[in-house]
């Protein structure tokens, strides 16, 4: 089956080729570490309001909560749609910067441009300022997929919008829930604390 960006996913896996040997070895590395970048945001975001405002705290752990679900969506449709990588089926294509997935492992969508269309969205929601670092890293990692060859554009596309959407939606389903079980938390936690200090005084006199 062909696609109308077969000549695209072409003409990037051959300037990918053409390309300085750094180039090919930051574009391999990059694609896998982006995920990696990506959890450590989410560990930073949590660890700046940690102890903070309860709704702030639930928004930076639902962040990877919610990437996780985009994930197994992204996962679910991959079944329906049973399309083959692009390194195996478009013709006149040079060979992939890195191996070719094996037969079964469908393109489309692809699952690291949702997790970090997803990650994008949901870091940002607990740390505005980021922002500005996770859409341009979530549009690297995502045209990476393309540049090592292993998925067409319309992919990598989907699998923004989709993670993105996915995300959004996850937090903001989740956020009310979860704040009420962390302001919950924190109650009990007082309580026993002030308890435990009332015992403390009443020993000492």
């Amino acid at each position: 089956m062909t696609y109308a960006d077969d000549e695209w996913y072409r003409d990037i896996t051959s300037f990918a080729r053409d390309s300085p040997s750094w180039l090919q070895l930051t574009a391999e590395i990059g694609t896998e570490a982006g995920i990696l970048v990506f959890g450590l945001l989410f560990a930073a975001a949590w660890w700046r309001v940690r102890g903070g405002d309860p709704r702030a705290v639930a928004v930076a752990c639902l962040a990877p909560v919610a990437t996780a679900v985009a994930y197994v969506v992204s996962e679910v449709l991959k079944t329906f749609f049973d399309q083959d990588r692009p390194c195996r089926t478009v013709a006149g294509a040079v060979a992939p910067l890195v191996e070719c997935p094996e037969a079964g492992d469908w393109s489309f969508p692809s699952n690291h441009a949702t997790i970090a269309g997803a990650a994008a969205v949901t870091v940002a929601l607990a740390w505005r300022a980021m922002v500005w670092l996770t859409v341009p890293l979530a549009l690297l990692l995502a045209f990476s997929r393309v540049f090592v060859g292993v998925h067409f554009p319309h992919d990598v596309a989907v699998g923004l919008l989709l993670g993105a959407a996915v995300g959004l939606l996850a937090v903001r389903a989740g956020t009310g829930p979860a704040t009420r079980v962390l302001s919950a938390g924190r109650h009990r936690r007082g309580q026993r604390t002030r308890e435990r200090r009332t015992r403390e005084r009443r020993t000492r006199g």
